[in-house]
């Protein structure tokens, strides 16, 4: 008798080990700073709809995110997906930390849903999809639809339209001599390489590529944004070193007629401004439209003991209703086209002005080089011409210099 308790015990051990096995578990890693979490809430419906797969959902503080995914993955301790941002993409690719998705993104019956030219923003240099977008932001022309309406404009389609909307609306409008409202918030300091890049990486064969920026199209369109300041007025003096406080700020307060930023400034615009603001996709300027994108997809990692489960749960985050609830938390847009239709946290204006502008979004280059010019290069050569020190041209030799060596 004893002899077959034994026996009976170790079968149910092992039973119970089969169980407690059965469950594939997923960790996944987010970042989230807001307190409107929703993230319990999806895992819960998504062990719901999946059982037998268990998620372990981290939220790591950004200002230590990608150390600690880079540490994780050199220490053979990644986590088996995660959010990740495209500047995070090459390391990435080359520590070959990531599963490439492709054929799983094809065979996904959600693939249709998804907003047109995402995939593509995502897609890597070397031709395959690590990621798949999970939210997104499209800077965007804001305008003062009440001041253009006064005074009989069109909202601008080309450069030259901008030009000529942006000398009418720059105005002295008590008399005093002084001018009240300026045409543009253009936004000089660090981050206004985005406004610098709807005016000129626009313009036809302008990039980032071994003399492009040298060349006559490249240096006038830098010229081009230059002369709007020193010869036309019609940025704020203050525009060499505004940043995105003072740009959103001035804009708020009546003193700018247009600007550029995303989706995220809209509720505060509307809460200040009302009707009176609205939106459209930048102008078109020598040849072509140029936007930036702000992104933010997941992606599964080669180190990943259930590829499949990692698969599932991504899917289920940029799938209808679930990417809903994910992007009510964050506030930026979903990426699906049938969570867009219903989307209620902004208006629908700047939304429509938002999907307008994706098929000419892009990315700056994936190179290290970014960093700096983001950082340093763009804003000090930009401010340095705007105020006269150095031509444009001189500019521009600086971040051809900067990305070509």
């Amino acid at each position: 008798m004893p002899k077959l308790v034994s026996v009976a015990l170790a079968l149910g051990l092992l039973a119970g080990t089969a169980a407690a096995q059965a469950d594939e578990t997923v960790r996944f890693w987010y970042h989230f700073d807001n307190a409107d979490n929703p993230m319990s809430e999806l895992v819960a419906k998504f062990e719901a709809e999946n059982p037998g797969i268990k998620i372990e959902a981290e939220n790591i503080p950004w200002n230590s995110y990608y150390d600690n995914l880079y540490t994780s993955i050199v220490a053979g301790n990644a986590p088996d997906a995660a959010m990740v941002k495209m500047f995070a993409q090459p390391r990435l690719v080359e520590m070959g930390a990531l599963e490439p998705i492709g054929d799983r993104i094809d065979a996904w019956e959600g693939k249709a849903d998804l907003q047109d030219n995402l995939l593509n923003l995502a897609q890597a240099s070397d031709g395959n999809s690590y990621y798949l977008p999970v939210q997104y932001v499209v800077l965007y022309l804001y305008y003062r639809q009440d001041m253009f309406e006064e005074l009989g404009l069109e909202v601008p389609k080309t450069c030259d339209d901008f030009r000529d909307a942006a000398i009418k609306l720059t105005r002295d409008t008590d008399g005093d001599g002084q001018t009240d409202v300026y045409g543009f918030g253009f936004r000089g300091g660090k981050g206004g390489h985005d406004h610098w890049g709807s005016l000129v990486l626009s313009r036809s064969g302008v990039d980032f590529s071994k003399d492009s920026l040298g060349s006559e199209a490249g240096v006038a369109g830098s010229q081009w944004v230059v002369d709007l300041f020193q010869k036309d007025k019609v940025f704020p003096p203050s525009a060499p070193n505004d940043g995105f406080k003072e740009v959103t700020g001035a804009f708020k307060a009546g003193k700018t007629a247009m600007t550029i930023h995303h989706i995220g400034s809209s509720n505060g615009m509307v809460e200040a401004l009302g009707d009176a603001v609205s939106a459209a996709p930048v102008p078109e300027c020598g040849g072509g439209h140029w936007t930036a994108f702000g992104d933010e997809s997941t992606a599964i990692f080669s180190s990943a003991q259930n590829k499949d489960a990692a698969w599932k749960w991504i899917s289920f985050l940029s799938s209808e209703g679930n990417n809903k609830e994910f992007n009510m938390a964050t506030g930026q847009l979903p990426v699906t086209k049938s969570d867009s239709e219903n989307w209620t946290l902004h208006e629908k204006r700047f939304v429509d002005a938002t999907v307008g502008s994706l098929p000419f979004a892009n990315l700056l280059p994936n190179t290290p080089e970014t960093s700096d010019f983001v950082n340093t290069v763009w804003p000090v050569n930009m401010q340095r011409a705007l105020t006269g020190e150095i031509t444009a041209e001189q500019m521009n030799a600086e971040i051809n210099k900067l990305y070509n060596p």
